[in-house]
């Protein structure tokens, strides 16, 4: 019972100076969207009024989505949109769609090495 005692006290020490696990940069929104994470890049959504666009960001730097497409689906309530994301610069912008406060959303997107990123996005 010694034993067990001392295993568990080992694991809480070991443990408890450890901090949350941060994923590349510091998903700092800025661009006034919403930043999520996923295959080790930041994605920022930022809602407009003729759409909405994102930015890619690896490491904190910002990263041009040269090859990327993809799609885009908002989840408005029960009704469902959905655009295309193509490329516009630095950035990806997907037209005609509108952003609410409790929008789900989803970009579904392939790099330029057809490797298919999904992240998701909730609109506060």
């Amino acid at each position: 019972m010694l034993k067990r005692y001392a295993l568990v006290a080992m694991i809480t020490l070991a443990t408890a100076g450890a901090g949350p696990a941060l994923a590349h940069g510091d998903a700092v929104a800025k661009h006034g969207g919403i930043v999520q994470l996923a295959s080790d890049l930041s994605f920022e959504l930022v809602p407009g009024q003729e759409g909405a666009t994102i930015y890619v960001e690896d490491h904190g730097q910002p990263l041009s989505p040269t090859g990327m497409s993809g799609k885009l689906t908002i989840l408005n309530g029960s009704e469902k949109t959905e655009a295309p994301l193509v490329v516009a610069g630095d950035k990806l912008e997907a037209k005609g769609v509108k952003l609410n406060k409790g929008s789900k959303v989803v970009a579904n997107l392939k790099t330029a090495e057809q490797k298919s990123i999904t992240v998701r996005f909730a609109v506060k």
